[in-house]
């Protein structure tokens, strides 16, 4: 991957406000996530029958630190105690819902109470449910249906009601 295909990524990210960007190509890998979406309170749910692992630091990319990036990441807005991220206690891939002509389990600005279902993690075969620890309203879905997800991922944004 070039320097101009990462600045391209970066703009992209930035004009669409996503929270988080991950391209592969081969073995190159770039994921880039926006400040802004870090600083919420982050809960991990473990899906039942899974111990919660200890979280691992990421691995520094030699690459990354070669590159001479001059794009700044945008301040970062102050945190917001009354947000909350539900995170992927698994690896494996989001689904929204049962399967594919289903409708979502939650949307946004939907109300949610424990033990709401919020979404499915396949992994290894086995379909997970991930169910809501707090209630609040969903403020945003930071995956899309079908990505391939890392333990500890943000997965939801829930306001805290």
């Amino acid at each position: 991957m070039t320097v101009d295909e990462i600045r391209e990524l970066i703009n992209l990210a930035a004009e669409t406000g996503i929270a988080e960007l991950e391209v592969q190509r081969g073995e190159n890998r770039v994921r880039i996530r926006r400040a802004s979406f870090a600083t919420p309170q982050e809960i991990v749910v473990a899906a039942p029958g899974y111990a919660a692992a200890p979280p691992v630091a990421a691995p520094s990319s030699a690459a990354a630190h070669s590159l001479p990036l001059t794009h700044e990441a945008p301040a970062a807005k102050p945190a917001d105690p009354g947000l909350v991220l539900v995170k992927s206690p698994i690896v494996g891939t989001f689904y929204e819902s049962t399967s594919p002509g289903a409708p979502p389990f939650v949307r946004v600005g939907e109300r949610v109470q424990p033990g709401k279902v919020l979404c499915i993690i396949e992994s290894m075969k086995l379909m997970n449910e991930i169910e809501a620890e707090t209630s609040g309203i969903i403020e945003s879905k930071l995956v899309m249906n079908g990505q391939p997800v890392e333990y500890g991922e943000a997965l939801f944004s829930v306001r805290a009601v």
